[in-house]
């Protein structure tokens, strides 16, 4: 396996495609989530850790949500990336795009191996989500404006007659942000039905604990004073993401919220709950460790 320039891991993706693991005509079982998942999180960490830089921590704690989104619940098409009546994704904690890359890769968008170009010049995986990615929607790295942008593809979705539903994932750290409460507030008001907000309550931002910048409790009442519909489940859990996701499709009339409690570098024992991996990549070491914990892609 060849170096990238300016590491010392060595690039683990061949130089031929696999196979997509994403079936448009089928949902896996939860078993072959599971397996998913597994690969997902290897992907991350050595992006990252190939990169030398990157947001493992938020990247890992979504990776159930952004599965469950991909390979159940969107419609999308990765052979069409524009197709006007595909689901839309907007990841406002657009640090986290290692998560969406690895799933966008795995799903057919672009080559796995081009996970391996992860914020290297000119690469079209840069180190927060950009929309010249295929598959991306949304060009984040100011936290808080993704509900925003979520709330007028859904409004425009609405006065084009068009089908599909927009999903938004936020970070709680972003909640810190007053847009988001601008848009909480906006999309109730005009009535966003074919919006949902999944929240990764992962408890930490930047080098601390979200209690400790400022404190977000009592979450779900506040989104609930906004009028929106607020479900809280198990982030890790296909089942209870799966049945949310259905419960927030068959809500009328307001736009829901799911608050998805998860665990922070979920999946790597020593980057679960640990605020220093929210922006700092594995060292070689680090991500043999990781890659030992993860266990094979099979």
């Amino acid at each position: 396996m060849a170096t990238t320039a300016g590491s010392k891991v060595a690039s683990p993706w061949p130089q031929v495609t696999p196979t997509p693991l994403y079936q448009p005509n089928g949902r896996p079982d939860i078993p072959t989530l599971e397996r998913i998942a597994r690969i997902i999180r290897r992907d991350i960490v050595q992006m990252t850790a190939l990169a030398g830089s990157g947001h493992p921590g938020g990247s890992l704690s979504a990776v159930e949500i952004l599965v469950t989104l991909y390979f159940c619940v969107m419609r999308h098409n990765p052979s069409d990336p524009s197709w006007p009546d595909r689901d839309r994704f907007i990841l406002s904690k657009a640090h986290a795009c290692p998560v969406l890359y690895a799933v966008l890769a795995r799903c057919g968008y672009f080559p796995v191996e081009e996970l391996a170009t992860f914020r290297r010049i000119n690469s079209r995986l840069q180190g927060h989500a950009h929309i010249m990615t295929p598959g991306v929607e949304f060009s984040g790295g100011s936290l808080g404006q993704g509900l925003s942008f979520g709330i007028g593809c859904a409004l425009a979705g609405r006065l084009d007659n068009r089908p599909y539903r927009v999903y938004v994932l936020l970070g709680d750290g972003e909640c810190d942000e007053g847009q988001v409460w601008e848009g909480a507030m906006a999309a109730s008001h005009y009535k966003v039905d074919n919006l949902t907000v999944i929240l990764d309550r992962n408890r930490i931002q930047n080098d601390r604990f979200t209690s400790e910048a400022m404190e977000l409790e009592p979450l779900a009442e506040k989104w609930r004073a906004f009028g929106w519909a607020v479900q809280e489940v198990d982030g890790h859990s296909f089942p209870a993401l799966l049945d949310a996701l259905e419960g927030a499709r068959q809500v009328k009339g307001r736009p829901s919220i799911i608050i998805a409690h998860t665990v922070k570098g979920r999946g790597v024992s020593f980057m679960e709950n640990n605020p220093d991996f929210h922006g700092r990549a594995p060292t070689p070491q680090e991500l043999a460790q990781a890659l030992k914990e993860l266990g094979d892609e099979g």
